[in-house]
């Protein structure tokens, strides 16, 4: 067989149905997770009212959570290597349930955001736990898993603002916690069940406290030194000083961990693989755009198309239609056109429904036209990640996926905030220049399309260097010793 030829496509098996299974009970705890996140988010201002805290403070039920899962992240692979995934699992659920129920009994502002830290900080190792279950049993099918994995997911945002407008319709604040408790005692009963036992993996290794000092609380004040200025809130040098501590105690945890090597919380070496790297780099892309735009169109068509709040929120639905109809087929395409094709293919995608909101003369366009650009660059969206986190498994023994999880997640979570802060600055500052810099011949609404469109155009490029970095992605996720056995076989053949 030739060098240059790419290799064939994996010959199509069955998948087991003990799969399917893990990954329905494994799903439950990112689904509660959205869930919880988006019932919350639409509860602030009667939470406010109630509990007779401003919103300066009862905002801090959101942010405490976020930055109480960027300080647990970093722990979720040494965790696993001393505890196993199933434990760390079912520990965290139990206590995210528990958390849930207090935070239903706060009686205070201030325990609420308290109770919403324990949450934070419990629940937010799920999604990595979750991750990593279904990495270890599904092997090449990951893909074709996580495609029907997240569609329950995505319906969260969709579902929780029904939800949460039905109980505070008819109920209690407090019922938006205390619903946590019948599903979390279920969804423990379940992974205590059916989930795998991971004894035989435990790989005990010395606690990188060094690393894990620097790590966390860079993280976290990295999100909120980022959320702060791109939010524009008062206190900007105070900001900007954080932001700086943030970066140094980064730098710090990089140089820690190239001294440490496979000791370091997180192992630094992981990324001299090429498939690994490309992978990672096009997971931060992909955030970046994704959370970019979900910034940046609300306020387009609130300031630009004049949509009203409710409006606003229908014309976006096309985005999450989008992702429905893509993620479900990327087993499918994947295991049919390898990863590069179908990941790459999905950011030209995304680009191609970003591009029409990078001309001014847009803002006047049919709504149908933009409807169809926001399904598009939903349906884009959907189709890059899966397959480059399939690349990201395969391409590392099993014994380290652990450690991949927790490297996956965090460089994946810093590409949104970074692009939500930078094109939030620069939109800001484009409307300054129309306003101050001789422009004033330029009606109101028109120096904002010119704004959101320049702005759109900064999108636009790091949409382009998604696809470019999805096209470093290998051709096909290589799995276990199966196909590399078939492709030998091949090769004798011819």
């Amino acid at each position: 067989m030739s060098p240059s030829r790419p290799p064939s496509p994996p010959v199509p098996e069955s998948l087991d149905p003990r799969v399917w299974r893990i990954a329905c009970v494994a799903l439950l705890g990112p689904l509660m997770i959205s869930l919880d996140s988006t019932v919350v988010n639409i509860s602030l201002a009667r939470l406010g009212q109630e509990l007779g805290a401003p919103l300066t403070t009862i905002q801090w039920v959101t942010s405490g959570y976020l930055l109480a899962l960027a300080l647990m992240l970093p722990l979720s692979g040494w965790l696993v290597d001393r505890v196993g995934a199933k434990r760390v699992y079912l520990g965290c659920f139990t206590a995210f349930t528990l958390a849930s129920v207090a935070c239903g009994g706060a009686a205070s502002a201030r325990a609420l955001v308290g109770f919403r830290v324990l949450q934070g900080m419990t629940g937010g190792l799920l999604v990595p736990m979750a991750q990593m279950v279904t990495a270890r049993e599904a092997g090449r099918f990951l893909p074709r898993v996580m495609g029907i994995m997240v569609v329950p997911i995505l319906l969260g945002p969709i579902c929780g603002p029904v939800l949460a407008g039905f109980i505070l319709q008819h109920g209690s604040w407090r019922w938006i916690f205390f619903i946590n408790l019948p599903i979390g005692v279920l969804a423990i009963l379940l992974a205590a069940w059916i989930l795998p036992g991971d004894a035989h993996d435990l790989r005990p290794r010395p606690f990188d406290l060094t690393g894990f000092l620097m790590l966390s609380p860079g993280l976290a004040l990295l999100l909120h030194s980022l959320d702060c200025l791109s939010a524009g809130l008062p206190g900007k040098l105070i900001n900007q000083v954080e932001l700086a501590a943030a970066l140094a105690l980064l730098g710090g945890f990089v140089l820690n961990g190239r001294r440490r090597g496979s000791a370091a919380l997180i192992e630094l070496g992981l990324f001299r693989s090429k498939a690994f790297s490309a992978a990672a780099l096009t997971q931060v892309l992909t955030n970046a755009v994704a959370f970019g735009g979900q910034m940046l169109l609300p306020l387009y068509l609130l300031t630009v198309r004049q949509a009203s709040p409710g409006r606003a929120g229908m014309l976006l639905i096309p985005a999450g239609l989008g992702m429905l109809c893509t993620m479900p087929l990327m087993g499918p395409l994947t295991e049919r056109h390898g990863s590069r094709r179908v990941s790459s293919a999905g950011a030209l995608l995304a680009l191609a429904g970003t591009l029409p909101f990078a001309s001014a003369a847009f803002a006047d366009g049919p709504v149908w036209a933009l409807c169809l650009a926001i399904f598009v660059r939903g349906a884009g969206l959907g189709a890059i990640g899966i397959p480059s986190i399939a690349v990201a498994y395969s391409a590392i023994p099993r014994e380290k996926i652990p450690m991949a999880t927790t490297a996956i997640n965090i460089v994946q979570r810093l590409g949104g905030p970074v692009a939500t802060t930078g094109l939030a600055i620069y939109l800001h500052a484009r409307m300054l220049a129309l306003a101050e810099g001789g422009h004033f011949w330029l009606a109101q609404a028109q120096g904002h399309a010119q704004a959101f469109a320049l702005t759109f155009r900064v999108l636009c490029v790091l949409h382009a260097a998604a696809v470019l970095a999805a096209l470093r992605l290998p051709a096909w996720a290589e799995y276990g010793h199966a196909q590399a056995g078939r492709a030998a076989v091949e090769s004798v053949a011819e």
